[in-house]
């Protein structure tokens, strides 16, 4: 559960990456700043090589920036070592990723997935796991039973139940959820969105999304800031960017989504 503390529990302060390929020089984040409240959700959102997932993995720790901090309750996370760094946030920061088909190992069974992070992390006997799992299931509105089945029998709604079942497994005060739901047949994302809203509020955590689609945003959203070219040309309240948007690219990218006060009505009924 989200601490009491005061600034962001997450946050990046004017960082920099910079990738390098055959000679290449390609700057991916240009001193970006984003911060995520403790019980906040931050929608991040822009196009496809906009930077939005590097900044997500350097707010991870797994790219570190060039120049600049990320700070997790204040600590440094690229000034500790990697090992201390990974151990801190695999227990304090979790990731959902896009498509739960390649993040899980279909070969394993549902159960030894889930229990995984508890392994790790190492929370609890072996008896207390089982109790976990089978908790972390019905959470996310599957039957406890299905620990016993194979990852890849399942379909792709239940597999990204299972994935937020993961994510979920250690308590984390900081869930990431890149693009959660685009790789989900349109008839099970209002589902997805529907369980990652009730989470946020019944566990208080922190959350980012990133994603491109307008109607994510809004829906999980407290903040929105949006990405273009490597910076965040716009922040504010989702209500705020979304009917008033101030920069000529968030204002683009509303215009290009004409129906999404149409499709955000029919998810929310």
């Amino acid at each position: 559960m989200t601490q009491s503390i005061e600034g962001p529990v997450l946050e990046a302060d004017d960082i920099v990456v910079d990738y390098h390929s055959h000679g290449q020089h390609k700057r991916a984040l240009d001193h970006v700043s984003l911060g995520i409240e403790p019980g906040r959700s931050i929608g991040l959102i822009g196009e496809s090589g906009s930077g939005k997932t590097t900044l997500a993995r350097a707010l991870l720790g797994l790219i570190p920036p060039a120049s600049g901090t990320v700070r997790y309750q204040g600590k440094d996370l690229y000034a500790m070592g990697s090992h201390r760094r990974h151990r801190l946030l695999g227990r304090r920061a979790s990731v959902v990723f896009q498509d739960p088909r390649s993040s899980l190992n279909p070969r394993l069974s549902v159960g030894t997935v889930i229990r995984d992070p508890l392994h790790v992390q190492r929370i609890g006997q072996r008896a207390d796991q089982t109790r976990r799992v089978e908790e972390l299931l019905e959470g996310v509105g599957l039957p406890a039973q299905l620990a016993r089945r194979p990852v890849r029998s399942l379909s792709g709604g239940q597999l990204q139940r299972v994935a937020l079942a993961c994510a979920l497994a250690v308590d984390p005060e900081v869930i990431i959820a890149d693009e959660p739901t685009s790789a989900l047949d349109v008839s099970v994302q209002a589902q997805i969105l529907t369980l990652l809203q009730s989470i946020r509020q019944t566990r208080s955590l922190s959350l980012l999304v990133v994603s491109h689609d307008m109607r994510v945003i809004r829906l999980l959203a407290d903040i929105t800031a949006v990405m273009y070219n490597g910076r965040i040309v716009e922040v504010g309240p989702t209500s705020k960017v979304h009917e008033s948007p101030e920069h000529p690219y968030t204002q683009a990218l509303l215009a290009a989504a004409p129906r999404l006060h149409r499709k955000q009505a029919a998810l929310e009924t």
